[in-house]
């Protein structure tokens, strides 16, 4: 489940909640990879009402395989347009899986586009302090 929440001072100009969230599950638990890249995608929506198009990578980091997804639109939230919550356009999603031998670790960090712009380096640094078991 949840692992930790870190609150993140949104820029200045920008509204909204920004954060990053760590899940783990535990060995075998949390979905696939692939599927939680679908899910995260579909979180982002373009000016059509569709997901947004994210670029989707991956890297080692002291031999963990983490993949990578970046997208910005309107942020829908855990559940999709569906779930009732509210969309918030201008949001960014910075998601990681890091395939770890006890369970994958998921980061997720989101929130209004400058905000995540001014964050994505410790992001980066985050996920390459990741060291194996």
């Amino acid at each position: 489940m949840r692992a930790a929440t870190y609150s993140i001072v949104p820029a200045a100009g920008d509204r909204g909640v920004a954060e990053c969230v760590v899940n783990y599950f535990g060995p075998g638990q949390g979905g696939s990879i692939d599927a939680n890249v679908e899910r995260w995608k579909g979180q982002i929506l373009g000016g059509d009402g569709k997901p947004a198009p994210a670029k989707v990578t991956s890297r080692m980091v002291r031999g963990i395989r983490i993949t990578i997804v970046d997208a910005s639109g309107t942020y829908t939230g855990m559940g999709g347009p569906m779930a009732g919550g509210k969309p918030v356009d201008g949001y960014r999603l910075l998601g990681a899986i890091a395939e770890g031998r006890g369970g994958n670790v998921f980061f997720k960090l989101t929130g209004p586009d400058k905000t995540i712009a001014a964050e994505q380096s410790r992001f980066e640094q985050l996920l390459s302090s990741i060291q194996p078991e």
